[in-house]
């Protein structure tokens, strides 16, 4: 057999053993795209991906598909909930108190989700926060896999059976029973604990006896295999964790560092960010899904303001304002002509991070910003406002030491004084903190993005998805 014949052959037999795979993510953006993020690496290999989202949300989406090929849309209607505002599809539709209303109308798709898959018949599928796709998979033969978009640690930390397996447990401002030692210790502090704890016990989720942690913790119980995007080096202690308390496979995808997106950085701010010298911009952002009080919004604003330097911020209208015009501090437009943007929409962050006037990125280290930044050039600054993003800021500040975070009182608040002081020292290349962080952040930087890292990752992981089946 002649060298290209061999070649033909291996095309022919990777073809054929190509898997088909339905993911269905919880609809709200962040998930959204990182369930995209691993498609197209999987897509990459040659393995079919057919990913069901909501009708609208697809136009979102559409150019964070780079294999189009052999990742189908499938797009389904958001059933009608009452309380569910007309044509809201994801969670940065609603306000954080309707998320619920999210929920039950994907709780209102198992009938066509269970419809898709026997007719489909894939080899998997990736889910999320739906726990009855577990049963709906395993009546088809099919094998469910639990894809975490948050980092392991996260996972680890609230891990819903070693959380519950003692008294001692449950007291959210440790590390459950068996958690593994890391070089610092990693822990929430009271008033982060209290907030975790309201939120995955209320009853945000919909449906009786469905709290956010029950339907965690069901998921986990009834799927057959965990996934977490990752690489040993940074999350093989907390793998190994959960393994132990669960006795299933946990699969690590690698670090699925996404692509950056079809199209360019838009024209307009492109030319205004350049006339600003290389690593001066201040890029500011908390996801699709953080909605402050407005004294907390103001504060951040004001603290951007006080640094003196240029700086993009996109956030969303807090809670009490309808606008982002209407909740700016007074004067504030007039001081920061020139130098500040505002904007309350959706942006092009991984282009905005790799313009090279931006120098800083304050994040909420949601688990999806986080790997962009990682593979950024950008200092961190970490503004945690949730359960996982509070572990992930811990995990960056203290593990990894590659950003610092924002002071906060007793109540979780923070002061425009904490923002300033934040950015002013990591960027400031005299200070020890700020040269600590950069060296560390490259280190992290080179490895996520060495040559051959992600292929060897995704194989691997491929490999162990085969032998599920």
């Amino acid at each position: 057999m002649t060298v290209l014949e061999e070649y033909k052959t291996n095309v022919v037999q990777e073809q054929s053993n190509a898997l088909h795979i339905v993911m269905y993510p919880w609809f709200a953006l962040g998930h959204l795209t990182s369930f995209l993020h691993l498609a197209n690496k999987l897509a990459q290999k040659g393995h079919k991906i057919s990913f069901i989202l909501p009708n609208k949300t697809r136009l979102k989406l559409d150019p964070l598909n780079h294999y189009p090929d052999l990742i189908t849309f499938i797009p389904i209607t958001v059933p009608v909930v009452e309380g569910l505002p007309m044509g809201a599809e994801t969670t940065a539709d609603v306000s954080f108190q309707d998320r619920s209303y999210v929920m039950a109308a994907m709780d209102l798709t198992k009938d066509a989700i269970d419809l898709l898959i026997s007719q489909i018949k894939p080899d998997f599928v990736f889910f999320d926060f739906t726990e009855w796709l577990p049963g709906v998979a395993s009546k088809h033969g099919v094998k469910s896999l639990y894809y975490a978009t948050l980092f392991t640690v996260s996972g680890s930390y609230f891990l819903p059976r070693a959380r519950l397996a003692s008294v001692g447990g449950r007291d959210l401002t440790q590390p459950p029973p068996g958690f593994p030692a890391s070089k610092s210790m990693i822990k929430l502090h009271a008033h982060e604990a209290r907030a975790v704890g309201h939120a995955i016990t209320q009853m945000e989720f919909g449906g009786p006896g469905k709290s956010i942690l029950q339907r965690h913790a069901i998921a986990l119980e009834a799927c057959d295999a965990f996934a977490t995007k990752g690489c040993t080096e940074m999350d093989n202690i907390y793998c190994n964790f959960i393994r132990q308390v669960y006795g299933k496979p946990v699969l690590l995808a690698g670090p699925v560092v996404p692509e950056p997106p079809s199209g360019k950085l838009d024209q307009e701010l492109a030319d205004w960010l350049s006339g600003f010298g290389k690593g001066s911009v201040v890029y500011c952002a908390l996801g699709s899904e953080c909605f402050l009080s407005k004294d907390n919004f103001q504060e951040l604003l004001l603290g951007l303001e006080l640094t003196g330097m240029p700086f993009v911020a996109a956030l969303k209208a807090p809670l009490e304002c309808e606008t982002i015009e209407s909740s700016l501090p007074k004067g504030f437009i007039e001081r920061t002509k020139g130098r500040g943007l505002v904007a309350g929409g959706w942006v092009q962050q991984q282009l905005i991070m790799q313009h090279p006037s931006v120098g800083c990125f304050v994040t909420h280290c949601g688990a999806g910003s986080i790997t962009e930044a990682l593979v950024s050039h950008c200092s961190l600054v970490l503004l945690p406002q949730v359960t996982d993003q509070f572990i992930n800021a811990r995990m960056l500040s203290l593990d990894l030491q590659v950003g610092i975070e924002v002071e906060k009182d007793d109540n979780g608040n923070f002061s425009k004084d904490r923002v300033c002081d934040a950015i002013k020292v990591i960027m400031d290349e005299e200070s020890l903190v700020g040269k600590t962080t950069r060296i560390n952040h490259e280190k992290w930087r080179e490895l996520l993005l060495v040559k051959g890292l992600e292929d060897a990752y995704i194989d691997d992981f491929v490999q162990d998805l085969r032998a599920l089946i």
